[in-house]
């Protein structure tokens, strides 16, 4: 509750009140008529081993802890929406052990784009295994949209996973995303399906495509280790509905 008042507060006082209002409208829109996640993944096995060379204008960095970012890099993340919470959750990432991947253009901060190895940062749609990698919070500044900025982060970190030997990447967008979606889609990234989670006394359920389970995520969800999976929504609270993506 106090997260989501403090973006509100946020909001407010950039955008004023018609702004919030509008702002409101389109969320209530998107929760009630929207709010599935389209899931991805990818065989990061099928890449190959090297990185691809990026352009010598664009260079990626990786950053294992929030002090290997530069001042500059950090206001810019911080300042775009919510400065508190920002910080905070760049603390929280890299406290589970994220890596924070920063795309730049000529030197200026494009994007960014967080990874994390071996579990998830919230309760999730499934376990992951010590070899998978989610990816979460990938953002681009507006004014590097429409450049392919989100595709050339994710395909390049895709690959760099690869050559390290890992298993699988997971990502997943808002189904009113369409550009994320679009960035999913141009990379190696494959579409897994559709699904929507929801928090019942503090037990996550997540509501599947009964097919969709039986065919693809039962393979794609097989878990090598026998150990629990911190951060992972237990199978047997899995339910199924009637929706397919992709």
């Amino acid at each position: 509750m106090s997260t989501s008042l403090s973006r509100f507060a946020e909001y407010y006082k950039r955008h004023g009140f018609l702004g919030t209002l509008r702002r409101l409208g389109l969320a209530t829109k998107r929760a009630l008529f929207s709010s599935r996640s389209v899931l991805f993944y990818c065989d990061l096995g099928t890449l190959p081993l090297s990185p691809a060379k990026l352009p010598d204008f664009v260079k990626v960095e990786r950053k294992r802890s929030e002090s290997e970012i530069s001042a500059e890099d950090l206001t810019a993340i911080t300042s775009f929406w919510n400065p508190k919470l920002a910080r905070r959750n760049i603390q929280e990432g890299f406290a589970k052990g994220a890596s924070l991947w920063l795309i730049k253009s000529n030197g200026s901060l494009a994007g960014y784009g967080w990874t994390l190895r071996g579990k998830t940062m919230e309760p999730h749609y499934f376990p992951l295994g010590p070899d998978d990698v989610q990816f979460f919070d990938f953002h681009i500044f507006p004014k590097f949209r429409g450049r392919a900025v989100d595709w050339v982060l994710i395909t390049h970190i895709l690959r760099v996973l690869s050559a390290k030997g890992l298993a699988r990447a997971f990502g997943e967008a808002g189904e009113w995303n369409q550009a994320s979606l679009a960035s999913f889609r141009m990379s190696p990234f494959r579409p897994l399906g559709s699904g929507r989670r929801i928090t019942v006394l503090g037990h996550p359920i997540v509501l599947w495509d009964e097919r969709l389970a039986g065919s693809v995520l039962k393979p794609v969800l097989r878990v090598r280790n026998s150990g629990a999976v911190a951060g992972a929504v237990e199978p047997a609270r899995v339910a199924h509905r009637a929706r397919v993506v992709g």
